[in-house]
């Protein structure tokens, strides 16, 4: 079964596309399922030994548009094995193909996959990370320091979203629902309904062996993806520091961005990295780069700090933790190995060239980019007059609106210490 997701991007379609490509290793299909990432930047054909047959990836030195829609058509019908892939309605913009090229990639696409429109039910907010991503130059983090190191400076310094590229934002949202048009859409995932219950959402679409039992995170890595994704948001959560503990941040601020005294950088780099592959586990990935050392699961970097007393002193990713609700810290203690069970499962996935990465970690809550958006309200009010001129596909958002919006999405990413308490 091959997959397709269309998507505007900021709604959600790299977390499901990961993590449905996720599932569908759980069940014994007659080829290999492998997720490309986006169709229409760059696809390459290789040998898999692991596989023992050729397969498509994404090419390692360049993603840009240099294949034609023609011959990823060809590519795609060259290889046996299933994809999963998205489509990204910008990719299509930038590349410029003519409408008689479009036409008949379209036609394929229809005829061989079976296709998911991702959705926002709230509309500024989608407009808000697009232009927040313009600013950051950040579509997605895939690690803990990625996403510290990334958003950090943001929440004290703040910064001011340009009107114009904001309602540019909600122009190209009203034309991505346009241009969906030319498909035959199977699903609609709706990032606000669908992905606080995104494994029921998954199992439910008609994509997997009609013969075989639905087979659940749980069941194969012993915790709920539900846990496991609000787990791997935990783990890099400097909005919460920066929202209710302001001193506690600004000290953060420093521990990470401090270098380690009195030694030259690339030396620590070097003796990071010989550090590190000197007593890592076979099943850790080894690392020739202070960017692969960085970007490894936090609780690998844990382990080499508390067990085998490694001093990783820039690398200082999880000492946000000590700054986390106690319940929040109780809950990545009891999940802990679960948690890498599946993150190391997919890790290897990464390695076998299932996937690109594994999945994203959430950016910011709303609560989150109404703090770090230093014109807030003016986003609103722009907002809400292009609203008005758009009433079939959005409504105008009051100040109660956005409240709710908020203590709504707070509940399921940081709910109150008793409810989480309970799945201890």
């Amino acid at each position: 079964m091959n997959v397709l997701i269309l998507t505007p991007d900021a709604v959600g379609s790299t977390l499901l596309q990961r993590t449905l490509t996720a599932y569908m290793q759980f069940y014994d299909f007659d080829q290999p399922v492998i997720n490309l990432h986006e169709l229409t930047n760059g696809l390459t054909k290789y040998y898999s030994p692991e596989f023992n047959q050729e397969m498509l990836g994404k090419s390692e030195k360049d993603w840009g548009y240099y294949q034609k829609l023609s011959e990823i058509i060809v590519m795609l019908e060259s290889v046996s094995h299933y994809k999963t892939s998205r489509l990204a309605h910008y990719h299509i913009l930038n590349r410029n193909d003519k409408i008689k090229e479009q036409i008949p990639f379209y036609k394929y696409l229809n005829q061989n996959f079976f296709i998911i429109s991702c959705r926002r039910k709230n509309i500024f907010e989608h407009a808000l990370s697009w232009a927040i991503s313009k600013t950051t130059k950040k579509l997605n983090v895939y690690s803990p320091f990625e996403k510290i190191t990334s958003f950090i400076n943001l929440y004290e310094n703040k910064i001011i979203i340009d009107q114009k590229a904001l309602e540019d934002s909600l122009n190209s949202y009203k034309i991505y629902l346009e241009w969906c048009k030319n498909f035959e859409i199977s699903s609609y995932f709706e990032y606000e309904t669908n992905v606080p219950n995104i494994e029921e959402y998954i199992t439910d679409l008609p994509i997997f062996p009609r013969k075989e039992k639905i087979r659940t995170w749980k069941d194969v890595y012993g915790i709920t993806f539900d846990d496991w994704n609000k787990y791997h948001f935990y783990t890099g959560d400097i909005g919460a520091v920066a929202l209710n503990k302001k001193e506690k941040y600004k000290n953060l601020i420093h521990d990470i961005e401090s270098p380690p005294e009195n030694v030259e950088l690339l030396d620590w780099e070097s003796e990071a990295i010989r550090q590190y592959n000197a007593v890592a586990d076979e099943s850790w990935p080894r690392v020739s780069s202070i960017s692969e050392l960085k970007n490894l699961n936090p609780l690998i970097l844990e382990e080499c700090q508390n067990f085998h007393k490694l001093d990783f002193q820039n690398q200082n990713s999880f000492s946000l933790s000590s700054q986390l609700d106690e319940s929040n810290r109780e809950f990545l203690i009891k999940n802990k190995d679960s948690y890498l069970n599946a993150y190391n499962s997919m890790q290897k996935m990464v390695e076998l060239g299932i996937m690109v990465t594994p999945p994203p970690l959430k950016k910011q809550t709303l609560e989150e980019k109404k703090l770090l958006v230093r014109n807030f309200d003016e986003c609103v009010n722009t907002y809400n007059r292009w609203s008005t001129k758009n009433c079939e596909i959005s409504t105008p958002l009051e100040d109660k609106t956005i409240n709710d919006q908020i203590s709504n999405e707070n509940k399921y990413w940081r709910p109150k210490k008793e409810n989480l308490l309970k799945k201890l």
